[in-house]
């Protein structure tokens, strides 16, 4: 019979070559989860898209002289020749305007999620209520003009900038101290809308209520001078993300509620200017939430993938220990068989997922994988009553398997000790293994070169026939 050394050198050879099928699987579950998130972007896209709130500005139009130099053509009327000399005019043109941010800003932000799908798969999409309470100081304003220009306060109007206007639904409305201003797309190609304000020197409370569908994530912008944002919802997965996070939050499986409070100062944003800083929000101060999926099971089938090499080298392991000494070991072919199976698993468990959900599929993949291997060492490998110690080990592999999955944040912990305890076991179970094999055919391979190890010998130093 072949050494137990070289025997566990080709078993651990084998385990290696399982990389080639688990890379094949992996490329199947990485192409399908592309196709998920793809349609989820589209249907999300469909839905309203990512929300990103940024405003109120009052905006104030400002007229003021301008110096134009042009060539004039003139004529000598003495030789009738035609000559161009500079001409300089000054002209009352619009100049930019002003920007004024709010000095309070308080928004309350409301969501509730709903399901879309789209063939099997399934998006997460919400519909939000936005309302909003501001004022604004007016008095700063004269003091960004230069000489000449003036203030145009008749034509001041507001803007709020959103990421797609066919997102909004429901009730829109402006109220300027009870008085209800009209809304208007804006009229320079950018998403979002403007109300027409008149005089706004005067005016003292603003609120603006906004009704819109999302997908993904919402977010808005610190405008005010004192900012507060409050955003409640019924999901109970959020994550949070931006220049801010909030400061107060509560989780629970009904949902979540936060609070954000942020000073101006925390924000590269002036009270007052001449240049419109909405992008400049947009990019650098934008705060909120994503509407994340936990664990997605096509996450964890390409980790299950990542991790199968492990768990099919745990089977190899356990056939090579328990398969009987005195009978014909386990061929190569049928330990690729095993590692084939396991590699199948993923696959399966992908296939079923995307049908009943990860637990269900999860549990009918590593039922169907553990029977078929235990009832194939059963008649197959000739185990006899070993089979059910590799059925036991399977079933807590998978076991284990699943608890990494459903917790990546554990995922690394529970891998490494499992590996661990495997050696450790596998060093238990072969203390007394002779490596060498039969007394006749050992040869150490640390034999010094061109010695050849002197066979053994009786007492008397006679040759044993």
């Amino acid at each position: 019979m072949r050494a137990a050394g070289s025997r566990f050198l080709i078993v651990g050879l084998l385990a290696l070559l399982m990389f080639i099928p688990l890379f094949f699987v992996s490329a199947v579950i990485d192409d399908r989860g592309s196709f998920s998130r793809q349609t989820m972007r589209e249907v999300g896209q469909e839905w309203g898209g990512s929300q990103l709130l940024s405003g109120p500005v009052l905006i104030v139009p400002v007229e003021g002289p301008v110096t134009i130099t042009d060539m004039a053509q003139l004529t000598d009327p003495a030789t009738g020749l035609t000559r161009q000399e500079p001409r300089t005019r000054t002209e009352i043109r619009p100049r930019p305007p002003v920007h004024l941010l709010p000095e309070r800003f308080d928004l309350d932000l409301a969501t509730t999620t709903d399901t879309r799908s789209r063939g099997i798969f399934d998006v997460t999409v919400y519909s939000a209520g936005a309302r909003a309470a501001f004022d604004f100081d007016t008095a700063g304003a004269e003091g960004l003009l230069t000489e000449g220009e003036r203030l145009l306060w008749d034509q001041a109007y507001l803007r709020v900038t959103v990421s797609e206007n066919r997102a909004l639904r429901g009730e829109t409305t402006l109220t300027v101290d009870g008085r209800d201003l009209a809304l208007e797309p804006r009229a320079d190609g950018i998403a979002g809308v403007t109300a027409v304000l008149g005089d706004p020197r005067e005016a003292r409370d603003y609120a603006l209520t906004l009704g819109f569908n999302g997908a993904s994530d919402l977010a808005a912008t610190p405008m005010g001078r004192a900012t507060r944002v409050t955003m409640t919802s019924d999901w109970p997965h959020p994550s949070f993300f931006g220049a801010f996070l909030p400061d107060h939050s509560e989780i629970s499986e009904e949902g979540f509620s936060a609070t954000w409070t942020i000073p101006h100062l925390a924000r590269p944003l002036p009270q007052a200017a001449r240049e419109d800083y909405d992008g400049t929000a947009r990019q650098q101060s934008g705060f909120g939430v994503r509407f994340f999926q936990p664990n997605d099971f096509y996450s964890q089938a390409f980790r299950a993938a990542r991790y199968g090499i492990l768990f099919i080298a745990l089977t190899f392991l356990t056939v090579l220990l328990i398969e009987n000494r005195t009978a014909k070991p386990t061929h190569p072919v049928q330990y690729i068989l095993i590692g084939l199976a396991q590699s199948i698993f993923v696959l399966l468990m992908v296939s079923y997922a995307e049908q009943i959900g990860f637990g269900p599929a999860y549990g009918l993949s590593a039922a169907a994988t553990t029977i078929l291997l235990t009832l194939f060492g059963w008649v197959g490998l000739k185990l006899g009553r070993r089979s059910l110690v590799l059925g036991i080990m399977l079933a807590v592999t998978y076991g284990v398997l699943y608890l990494i999955l459903r917790s990546a944040d554990y995922a690394l912990l529970a891998g490494s000790t499992l590996a661990f305890l495997a050696l450790a076991l596998t060093m238990f179970m072969t203390r007394n293994e002779d490596w060498y094999g039969p007394e006749g055919a050992r040869k150490p391979w640390f034999a010094p070169a061109g010695q050849t190890p002197a066979r053994a010998t009786g007492q008397d130093g006679a040759t044993p026939r």
